[in-house]
């Protein structure tokens, strides 16, 4: 097989999700993510700590949106973020002057630490990258980072996820914990 071929791919489209899977995943990211947003907007307003970054939004996708993929189980969700945001702050604290440098060992390493780890979770690359390219309030945390945002949105939104997810008898969440 030549090279270009590999890019045709091998599978068909996969088939239409059903009302109801569409309606509980949208619940479930409407729940997820207000439910940041409001600690964000009425509980940390006041503060110079943020709640609700970037990546939360891709997290929902899995978490409410493909329940059964192993990258949006609980394991996943908490370890991917929570790793990949101290990367990302390691990465910018050692290579600030060369944010392009910073921001390519922050993914990079995220991920190579997610699959050593089985914490593979895509919107890990994300919380890196935020904390690399973030504003100065994020910059501002520090290690915090990883507990204020990250750690405590991912948990947050697994307890939405938990509770959420199962409320339909054709939905199970999780598949696993560890």
């Amino acid at each position: 097989m030549n090279y270009f071929d590999k890019m045709k791919g091998v599978k068909r489209s996969p088939p239409l999700v059903n009302l109801s899977e569409i309606f509980w995943s949208w619940v479930g990211a409407f729940s997820g993510i207000s439910s940041v947003a409001y600690v964000h907007y009425n509980l940390l307003g006041q503060t110079d700590l943020v709640m609700i970054i970037g990546s939360f939004g891709a997290s929902a996708v899995l978490i409410y949106g493909v329940i059964e993929s192993p990258l949006a189980q609980p394991r996943n969700l908490i370890g991917g973020h929570i790793f990949s945001a101290i990367i990302g702050v390691a990465a910018y604290q050692l290579f600030h002057s060369h944010m392009w440098l910073s921001a390519a060992v922050a993914v990079a390493t995220a991920i190579a630490i997610m699959h050593a780890t089985k914490t593979l979770h895509p919107p890990g690359g994300a919380t890196a990258l935020i904390a690399v390219i973030g504003s100065q309030k994020i910059h501002d945390l520090g290690y915090l980072y990883a507990v204020i945002p990250v750690g405590l949105g991912a948990v947050i939104m697994l307890i939405v996820a938990l509770l959420v997810n199962n409320i339909p008898k054709s939905r199970r969440y999780p598949q696993f914990w560890l």
